[in-house]
């Protein structure tokens, strides 16, 4: 048999399809090695081609086979069908696994008193009109939708602002109608606790809040502090934040305990109104017991704003003794 090349290595102790046809094996490699990639950094290849595709390529080899034996020899070779994970950090973090374990000990601490434990995060921006969107659905005919999808030929974005109760289990979202600022999330979460979140903690003395490190809630802006101190002034509760480290947003855990249920409920629906994203966002649930509620926010949005300079000046964030640029609290503090 021929040498196998680079990537080609056969799982030693397990039933060939080629017994009966020791040139199979070969040819096999050949055809696949002739339409493989891979990445120069690993030993993992891959390719597009079909599993009838290698049966004709076998075929014409003088080998032919059922597309149940190409399935047997890519099994033998260790190729299954998988899809590429985004687990690759575009940059690094000198106290990534310090704020994890920070973060842990918070959250523990805050659930442990009663108080609430929310996780905060914009869900991709969506446009409103005749446009395509992944997913399949049962239709009794074939839905058409605009073969481009240009803003100009749309009714405008919609921005998807969540918030995700860690201890009830409970999700909001609030449909934005204008930019994703750090006023807009402000106002997002105001008018979920002015709705919701005052009800389930009447009690509360203390807010915990997990956020990304960019977006509208960007640690590194001074705009933001503000905004979030206009609005522990507004509920009169402090909001203590924080951040998850640069680069690891996926971690938070609004990423994978909301958004993707709010994605599998609306897979393939192709959003033409309002009305349409509000109805299938409400029936998002899990068999464990996932909720969703929802708000629309028509107000208009200003971006590029600064600081003003008497908050600058006055500047009454409480920052932490630890790691102080990602974790630190606003109190209500009448400075304005």
């Amino acid at each position: 048999m021929m040498k196998l090349p680079d990537g080609f290595e056969k799982r030693g102790g397990r039933k060939s399809a080629s017994i009966a046809m020791p040139e199979l094996d070969d040819n096999f490699v050949e055809v696949m090695g002739e339409h493989t990639a891979g990445d120069p950094m690993s030993d993992v290849i891959w390719t597009s081609l079909t599993q009838q595709e290698i049966a004709d390529g076998l075929g014409q080899m003088g080998t032919p086979v059922s597309t149940e034996v190409v399935r047997q020899l890519l099994d033998s070779f260790d190729f299954s069908r998988r899809k590429a994970q985004k687990s690759v950090s575009m940059g690094t973090y000198p106290y990534r696994n310090e704020q994890f374990e920070y973060i842990s000990e918070l959250k523990e601490e805050y659930l442990q008193a009663g108080e609430p434990v929310i996780s905060m995060d914009t869900k991709k921006k969506e446009m409103l009109g005749n446009f395509f969107r992944l997913g399949h659905l049962y239709t009794n005919g074939i839905l058409k939708t605009l073969d481009h999808d240009f803003a100009s030929h749309s009714d405008g974005m919609v921005i998807p602002h969540g918030l995700y109760d860690l201890r009830r289990n409970v999700g909001h979202i609030t449909l934005g109608r204008s930019h994703d600022t750090s006023e807009f999330a402000c106002d997002c979460f105001f008018n979920w606790w002015r709705r919701y979140g005052m009800r389930a903690y009447p009690n509360a003395s203390e807010i915990l809040l997990f956020c990304d490190c960019g977006g509208s809630n960007n640690y590194r802006h001074h705009i933001f502090k503000e905004d979030l101190q206009r609005l522990v002034n507004r509920i009169e509760i402090p909001i203590r934040i924080a951040h998850y480290p640069p680069y690891c947003s996926k971690y938070n855990p609004i990423e994978h305990r909301l958004f993707p249920h709010i994605t599998r409920a609306c897979q393939g629906i192709v959003f033409q109104t309002l009305e349409i994203i509000k109805q299938f966002i409400r029936k998002t649930c899990t068999r464990t017991g996932l909720r969703v509620t929802l708000n629309v926010l028509d107000r208009e949005y200003k971006t590029e704003r600064k600081a003003t300079p008497e908050f600058l000046e006055a500047y009454p964030i409480l920052f932490d003794e630890y790691l102080t640029d990602l974790n630190y609290t606003a109190v209500p503090y009448a400075y304005m």
